[in-house]
């Protein structure tokens, strides 16, 4: 199996976190897909890491999607729930630490322009939905339920990756100050084995 990303991606970084915890062997190939003479498209055509090569050869793309392959090998631990419904609620909690990991992306990436062609209106609308979405996850963690529980699931993995790309690119300076319970999550899960062999640099 093969794992086509950037090391400093968060969501290549989920990926990576999940092979580890499952003990799935997997090749992982840095191939920033900004980078001149990435070979990205070959696997994505949108161009956007990861990807997954399996053995076989077949090629899933976008973590979401790369997440439910993972789960349908049946190799333990299982990171979602059995029954169709938790599942679906503790993916929604995924897909809202994604959502804080694209405004953030979105952040970086326009911090990098010119400042009289950056879009103050869109960078304020992307901090709020950051802002937005880490307070929501803090209530979930709070309640230690589809997040925050006695398990390691899915949720957990993305909403760690989210805050340790926010952490590494110092998005939302200040953050921390009103999500005490996500940052005693964070913290406990950064430092397992797989957290530690992924930590951005």
């Amino acid at each position: 199996m093969k794992l086509i990303g950037s090391y400093t991606s968060p969501y290549v970084r989920k990926i990576s976190v999940m092979l580890l915890e499952k003990g799935i062997a997997f090749d992982f190939v840095n191939d920033p897909p900004a980078n001149a003479g990435s070979k990205v498209t070959q696997f994505n055509p949108l161009g956007k890491v990861p990807a997954l090569v399996t053995d076989e050869g077949e090629v899933f793309f976008d973590s979401p999607i790369i997440v439910q392959f993972i789960e349908l090998l049946n190799v333990s631990p299982t990171l979602l729930p059995w029954q169709p419904l938790e599942a679906l609620r503790v993916r929604q909690i995924e897909a809202l630490a994604d959502g804080v990991t694209d405004a953030a992306v979105a952040l970086v990436l326009e911090s990098k322009r010119d400042a009289d062609k950056r879009n103050e209106e869109w960078v304020i609308r992307q901090r709020e939905k950051l802002l937005r979405g880490l307070h929501t996850l803090e209530q979930h963690a709070k309640n230690r339920t589809l997040l925050n529980g006695e398990s390691l699931n899915v949720a957990d993995i993305a909403v760690a990756c989210c805050i340790g790309y926010l952490n590494f690119r110092r998005v939302a300076p200040g953050w921390c100050v009103e999500h005490p319970t996500l940052i005693s999550l964070v913290e406990r899960l950064f430092q397992r084995e797989s957290f530690a062999q992924t930590t951005p640099a």
